[in-house]
């Protein structure tokens, strides 16, 4: 595919700051941050950060759907929450959406959102080339017993030679 192509929702943001959802740029897509709205553009969950981390994610998963995408075609997710100290919660909701071909991901505690209420905001880079498929890359085989380190003698090892004393002036 070539060109550009943008894909957005109903979200109250997306015209005020002038931004797509998705934006589809050949093999690659990036999805912009995304937080629990639900299809009205409201904001469902507040205070249950395991609610509102399944509804961004839903979300990124329906903007992925509209432009010919699955979940498994996210290579990168950058979750960026208000209290880290709730991250099982977000571990929890992230790996239900992505248990089977777990992208590269970060976290980060942010002091707030866009919304008092909004506890989460999620990105997400996905790669839509024909080699992206569900099939896993093969496991590494095995490592290769190695043989016992050699300690080095005592001849063998320098010492380091020592300091001279600093004079001061």
């Amino acid at each position: 595919m070539s060109g550009i192509s943008r894909i957005s929702t109903n979200t109250p943001w997306e015209p005020i700051v002038g931004y797509s959802r998705l934006v589809r740029a050949g093999d690659i897509v990036a999805v912009s941050g995304t937080t629990a709205t639900d299809e009205r553009g409201l904001i469902v969950g507040a205070g249950q950060m395991y609610v509102q981390a399944r509804q961004a994610l839903v979300n990124i998963r329906t903007a992925l759907e509209r432009a010919g995408l699955a979940m498994h075609h996210v290579i990168r997710t950058r979750m960026f929450v208000t209290d880290v100290g709730r991250f099982a919660e977000v571990a929890r909701a992230h790996k239900e959406f992505f248990g089977d071909s777990p992208p590269a991901s970060t976290i980060v505690e942010v002091r707030r959102l866009a919304n008092p209420d909004m506890m989460i905001e999620i990105e997400a880079d996905a790669y839509a080339g024909a080699a992206s498929s569900r099939v896993s890359a093969p496991k590494p085989k095995a490592a290769v017993k190695a043989k016992a380190a050699v300690k080095p003698s005592a001849k063998s090892v320098k010492k380091p030679a020592p300091k001279k004393p600093s004079r001061r002036k």
